[in-house]
């Protein structure tokens, strides 16, 4: 913490001289250390603090280089939440691992994960099945399936039947149950249902293609990913190279799908260089205008919310919203109409302040440290995909809010639904 403390002042004092570069540098080197100690005294490469401190303190330095005509000086008050975001986590973690232990035993010893897969493929049939079904029901009362639509950038974002859309989208979770399936049968199973598995994954990818929605497809293939590493000793880097292989075409031919080329890009991203390239500008404005629009947050927002937006996914999933359509009225404050990401802390100042980030990073932190030490103890392989989905998040937890986010809290419902179907059927045996 003392590293980081000192680095952040550093990157501090260098963007409030002008010096973009090198203020970016100095907080990228940090996010490196950091990372790099977690994995050390873990050798778990999946580290949810480790993963937290690389992609949070990254993303922040890649923001701070000021690559785009969009991104100006950051207030002090922003610096403040940034730093809170962090330090709140950090110390709840490690406040944590001094009291009751680190866990670091329980990542060495890596066991080979066994039970019943069965009771996993059920899942997987009745998931694609509902995913599936749903998907045709909204591109018939709708009239259209979105890959299909040519010159409407936007197409996926009316793609949508209210309280349909989060079955459809359910089948994000197959890819990352399959590789649970595959790993528990460890070749033994029968190759019908190997294939049947094989085959309903290879559908559940489709859906978000057919939607064209760039971060459904990314979503699940990473949540697979990261399960996949979590059950393994060691983890190859060729791996992490197959699969960029992967994914990075299908998002490049979903962005060409959805009417996203360079030049609509390009006069959205304002690039200081005009003749960056689009593969590099579109990921670094993805990441680093949401810092960028957390300052506009902080620096217009007349007044908080106290909650009400922070608890979007109960007036959502309830239907109250529709009822009191008050409890969502809220704006929403960005540098640009087009680019609406926002960190994982926007809605957290939106409610509270600067105390409100605090005291949401300290309980993300509890949630990490739970989940880091309990990853080789679980007896539910579901619980695999539950520390998969907080390591996403905590990922990419400069693109959105994400726990005020309806999407997300079905997510995690469904997935304590899945562990209680399996822990059901184990019960049984």
């Amino acid at each position: 913490m003392v590293a980081y403390l000192i680095s952040y002042v550093v990157s501090f004092l260098l963007a409030r001289g002008g010096h973009n570069y090198l203020s970016g540098a100095v907080l990228l080197l940090a996010a490196l250390w950091l990372y790099a100690r977690d994995y050390w005294n873990t050798k778990n490469l999946i580290h949810l603090r480790g993963l937290f401190s690389l992609f949070w303190i990254g993303g922040q330095a890649l923001a701070c280089l000021k690559l785009s005509w969009l991104q100006g000086q950051w207030s002090w008050i922003t610096w403040l939440c940034f730093a809170l975001a962090y330090m709140g986590f950090w110390t709840v973690f490690e406040t944590l691992c001094q009291i009751y232990g680190a866990g670091y035993d329980s990542h060495i010893r890596w066991r080979k994960f066994t039970g019943n897969p069965k009771p996993i493929f059920h899942i997987i049939c009745m998931l694609t099945a509902v995913s599936v079904v749903m998907f045709t029901l909204e591109a018939v009362v709708l009239g259209y399936v979105p890959l299909f639509i040519r010159g409407v950038p936007h197409a996926y974002s009316e793609f949508h039947l209210t309280g349909v859309h989060y079955l459809t989208i359910s089948c994000v979770l197959v890819p990352s149950l399959s590789v649970l399936y595959f790993h528990m049968e460890g070749g033994r199973g029968s190759e019908r249902r190997e294939l049947a598995t094989a085959f309903m994954t290879l559908v559940a990818l489709a859906i978000p293609i057919l939607c064209v929605s760039r971060f459904q497809f990314v979503f699940g293939a990473l949540l697979a990913g990261l399960v996949f590493i979590s059950l393994q000793r060691r983890f190859s880097p060729w791996l992490l190279f197959g699969f960029l292989l992967f994914v990075i075409p299908v998002y490049l031919i979903l962005s060409v799908a959805r009417s996203h080329d360079v030049e609509y890009l390009n006069g959205i991203f304002e690039m200081k260089y005009a003749k960056m390239p689009i593969f590099i500008t579109q990921p670094y404005m993805y990441i680093a205008n949401n810092y960028d629009n957390f300052n506009c947050l902080v620096e217009v927002l007349p007044e908080h919310s106290f909650g009400l937006r922070g608890l979007f996914p109960l007036w959502a999933l309830t239907g109250l919203k529709f009822k009191f359509p008050q409890l969502i009225n809220f704006p929403i404050y960005v540098d640009k109409e087009e680019l609406t990401t926002l960190t994982m802390f926007y809605d957290a100042y939106y409610d509270f302040g600067w105390v409100g980030v605090l005291f949401f990073s300290c309980l993300l932190g509890l949630a990490a440290y739970v989940l880091s030490v309990k990853l080789r103890e679980m007896r539910n392989p579901v619980g695999y995909l539950l520390y998969a989905q907080m390591a996403a998040y905590l990922m990419l937890s400069f693109f959105t809010t994400w726990f005020s986010n309806t999407t997300t809290w079905f997510y995690l419902i469904l997935t304590g639904l899945m562990a209680v179907y399996y822990h059901a059927n184990e019960h049984r045996r």
